[in-house]
């Protein structure tokens, strides 16, 4: 069991408890904790750290909370596998793989360049006939799949590669293109997944999917996509930071 050095400031102004899961999360997102590796006990860590049981067991709380760490009854407390962490900023999923030193590979299950879809082209703004550029991609991480992205584009970015959509992020080819991304509306959720999802992202019956749908702008407010994703529930996490007003 790894014993990771922990530096408490009790003269800041930041709880204590949020010091120790902010080390301990960096502890985990730099490897130095590793998937399945065994977890401190709650008792020792407090002992080691001179905090208190309660302080302890927030920190680790907050951890399990945000996937990654694993209680299971018998074993302890584990590492969880690797959770790909969205943060608040515009990227892609592909962006977001890559940040965190995966290898990302993606298979195209279906694409059309003159799809109509009225329900998108609506949520981009663009009337209820206009063709679209359509794409349906299962990304994984090694063998793992991770999410299913349904993709949707306005006819300008027809001519977008499949070999493209195979080796690259969307945003990366957008930007390569001179498209720039600049804001998005999000929307997250979680529901029960299709009979077809469960294939795709090899679920169990019961199994949640965490859900995505983005609408992306450029700088000057012309839709640049409309995305309905889906994702593993023990592959990813989509981590916000708020300010009070």
């Amino acid at each position: 069991m790894s014993v990771i050095p922990v530096v408490i400031d009790r003269a800041s102004p930041v709880p204590l408890y949020h010091q120790l899961s902010e080390q301990l999360t960096a502890a985990i997102e730099s490897g130095e904790l590793k998937p399945g590796d065994p977890f401190e006990n709650e008792l020792a860590l407090a002992a080691r750290l001179g905090l208190s049981r309660p302080t302890v067991r927030r920190a680790i709380a907050e951890l399990v909370n945000r996937g990654l760490l694993v209680r299971r009854r018998g074993v302890g407390t584990t590492v969880a596998n690797h959770v790909i962490h969205r943060r608040d900023e515009l990227s892609s999923f592909y962006d977001d793989l890559v940040r965190r030193g995966a290898k990302p590979r993606t298979e195209i299950l279906e694409l059309s360049r003159d799809l109509v879809h009225p329900a998108a082209a609506q949520a981009m703004g663009l009337p209820e006939d206009t063709p679209l550029f359509y794409v349906r991609r299962r990304r994984l991480t090694g063998k793992i799949p991770a999410a299913v992205m349904n993709n949707y584009l306005p006819p300008q970015y027809a001519d977008i590669s499949e070999k493209d959509l195979r080796t690259r992020g969307l945003y990366e080819i957008l930007r390569a293109r001179g498209v720039r991304p600049a804001i998005a509306h999000q929307v997250i959720g979680a529901r029960r997944p299709t009979a077809i999802e469960r294939r795709l992202l090899e679920l169990r019956t019961g199994d949640p999917l965490l859900t995505m749908t983005r609408r992306a702008y450029d700088g000057e407010g012309n839709p640049v996509e409309y995305g309905d994703h889906c994702y593993r529930y023990d592959q990813y996490a989509f981590e916000l930071t708020v300010h009070a007003s």
